[in-house]
């Protein structure tokens, strides 16, 4: 191989011919054309309904795949800069700063696909062409219609990235950037064929994990043969590889629990087109399993040894599958599902939560009758195995960790997978007061048992230092995370127990509740910020994890006083309330053998007010023995410096203090007998 084509100069990137895009590109083009086209995409439209025109049939869906493409390329880009390739203390490295340049005009690119898509789909909602549009109708969309809120969103956090990535070269910046473009990737994805599937919370999560697993693998896929020099590839490659694992098993799992969903029926996967589409983007994303296994085994020792060909030729393609199955992809989105031969028409409350009414409230119904969420069975996942690990690691080199806190983190995790996917999250979404216990346990009991397991001590202890020289691994990620100022500032007391107020206060005092229960992303935002917010609580006032302000025990117990008492004003004001909260959901969703809305209120009320008692009770006694406890080794170390002290005869910081009170006393009474 010529050095124009190992070192990536001249044609090519980092040494991939231009001939591996052309035909990357042909593939993916030629794939979408057919899987379209046999899914009914480019369809004629329906006799005596209005046609948007050849520009908008043929258009939408090729901006969308631009679109798709462009975003996932920017978040790898991201992705690969801040964490991939080495950098310099807080900045990023010259290798880095070139990736992030590039991503910044993706991203501007992805804003503008964005705002296009909107256009055309507004051209094909109403079926005139596109220059027929009236500014208010484009508008009315954007502000009105889910679809055009999340693509408004989508190209507001794109633009965001572009201006982000084209000032900053801090390697913090630039791993923010990242984490922006992935929450930028979701927003269209909620309103396509899973926001209105049943069983919204196996549907809108695996939607979502499935398009950031694909997204992440692809980009950084296309980051990883733009990076030069040459020498950085071997390293590089290696970490790529790893994260592409996970994310093989991101979107092997997300995808196969998204069909499910959609297909209703196993064998809707060859009685309909839209079924074999998805078992062919199966067995694409199985080939492309094979091709990163072989990759592992084979190309990075090569790699290693100076050969770099074998690995061009790999990556090219591998890039080539990835273009078949995201055009595959990008067709599914324009395919309807297959519709059952026996449609049951969904009642309102259906429609709406992705369930049916359940029946009247039990004990047993509460238990018995789960509702599995993907994102917290996920979270719970991979919370428990992550610190099993740990925890296996310490012992395995001959280290202990107290017993104690890996029951106090595993009952936690339990317990968050619990509240979350048994019937009482059924009844959360109809019921009031069965919110308010969610809520309560979510923000109160499970950050208080993650609390006591001390992740971060788990993970200081047991995470590896990085081995290659200037790249951050997770340890010294966390470190940063510690030492920065951000988290000094959320971390001390008084910030943290006024994020818990104010959410709490925020969330049922104003339209916000309403607003966020109308989607299960609004249902899984509340919950992630009742743990996070009472984890951050918690971890401030009875943690033992490094990077918290320490404060002195009466002043931790003056923090937690207020705490009870905002938590038990906050349950007799919604006792005394006579506002229905959230009344614009809870009135349609609202069951006819359940109490009225504002009986229901009220025991939700009570329960807020009384559930708090518990846990304020148990970290109260917690912060009062460890003021013992600190007393009790104060007086320690005191009588032990007092007997080194006799023992050496010198004088020690007691003997010193005692000697200056009695000089202070002495020169009292000489003043006093002088009188």
């Amino acid at each position: 191989m010529s050095r124009r084509t190992t070192t990536g100069s001249g044609s090519g990137v980092a040494g991939v011919h231009p001939a591996w895009w052309l035909a990357a590109t042909v593939i993916a083009g030629l794939v979408f054309a057919g899987a379209a086209r046999y899914g009914g995409a480019f369809a004629p439209g329906v006799a005596g309904l209005p046609d948007a025109g050849p520009l908008t049939a043929v258009g939408l869906p090729v901006v969308r795949l631009v679109r798709d493409v462009i975003g996932a390329v920017t978040i790898g880009l991201l992705i690969t800069a801040a964490f991939l390739l080495p950098g310099e203390q807080r900045t990023v490295g010259p290798a880095a700063y070139r990736l992030l340049r590039r991503s910044a005009w993706l991203a501007g690119g992805w804003s503008l696909g964005a705002a296009l898509e909107s256009v055309l789909t507004v051209s094909d909602l109403l079926g005139l062409p596109v220059w027929r549009l009236s500014p208010r109708s484009l508008v009315s969309f954007t502000i009105s219609i889910g679809q055009g809120q999340a693509l408004a969103l989508q190209a507001v956090l794109a633009a965001a990235v572009a201006i982000g990535a084209a000032v900053t070269i801090s390697r913090f910046a630039v791993a923010w950037a990242a984490v922006v473009s992935a929450v930028a990737l979701l927003p269209p994805a909620f309103t396509g064929h899973a926001a209105g599937a049943g069983n919204h919370q196996i549907a809108v999560t695996s939607l979502a994990l499935h398009v950031l697993g694909v997204s992440i693998w692809l980009g950084t896929l296309v980051a990883l043969v733009q990076v030069r020099p040459r020498r950085l590839w071997p390293d590089v490659a290696e970490r790529f590889s790893r994260l592409a694992l996970a994310c093989w098993v991101m979107v092997a799992v997300s995808g196969l629990a998204n069909a499910w969903v959609r297909l209703g029926d196993w064998d809707q996967l060859w009685r309909s087109s839209y079924g074999v589409l998805v078992a062919i983007k199966v067995a694409a994303f199985a080939l492309l399993g094979l091709v990163g296994a072989r990759h592992r085994n084979r190309t990075l020792p090569l790699l290693r040894a100076a050969a770099p060909a074998a690995f061009v030729r790999l990556v090219g393609v591998e890039i080539a599958l990835f273009g078949t199955a995201v055009a595959i992809a990008a067709a599914l989105s324009r395919t309807p599902p297959p519709v059952p031969e026996d449609p049951v028409q969904p009642d309102v409350v259906t429609s709406l939560i992705g369930f049916a009414m359940p029946g009247p409230l039990t004990v047993a119904r509460m238990v018995g009758q789960p509702l599995p969420d993907l994102f917290f069975l996920t979270a719970v996942s991979v919370g428990l195995v992550a610190y099993l690990a740990g925890v296996r690691r310490l012992h395995r080199d001959g280290h202990r960790w107290p017993w104690q806190r890996t029951i106090s983190w595993v009952a936690g995790m339990v317990v968050l997978g619990a509240v979350t996917n048994l019937g009482v999250a059924r009844y959360a979404y109809v019921l009031f007061s069965v919110h308010m216990i969610e809520h309560m346990v979510a923000s109160m009991v499970v950050p208080i048992l993650l609390v006591g397991g001390a992740p971060i001590t788990l993970a200081l202890r047991a995470l590896r230092r990085g081995s290659s020289p200037g790249v951050r691994g997770p340890r010294e990620w966390l470190l940063a995370i510690l030492h920065s100022r951000y988290l000094r500032t959320v971390a001390h007391p008084v910030v943290a127990l006024a994020i818990y107020v104010v959410g709490l206060y925020g969330l049922y005092f104003s339209p916000l509740m309403a607003f966020l229960m109308r989607s299960h992303v609004g249902h899984l935002v509340m919950t992630v910020h009742f743990v996070l917010s009472g984890y951050l609580l918690f971890w401030t006032i009875i943690g033992i994890d490094p990077g918290r302000r320490r404060l002195a025990p009466p002043l931790l117990i003056l923090v937690m006083f207020a705490a009870a008492a905002f938590h038990a004003f906050f349950g007799v004001a919604l006792m005394q309330s006579q506002t229905v909260i959230a009344e614009e959901w809870f009135g349609l969703v609202h069951p006819d053998w359940a109490p009225s809305l504002l009986d229901d209120q009220g025991v939700g009320a009570g329960i807020a007010w009384a559930f708090g008692e518990i846990p304020a009770a148990v970290v109260l006694g917690i912060l009062v023995v460890r003021w013992i406890r600190a007393d009790e080794r104060e007086q320690r170390r005191l009588d032990r410096a007092a007997d080194r002290s006799e023992a050496s005869g010198a004088e020690d910081d007691l003997a010193r203090y005692n000697a200056f009170l009695r000089a202070v006393n002495q020169q009292a009474e000489a003043k006093q007998n002088g009188r």
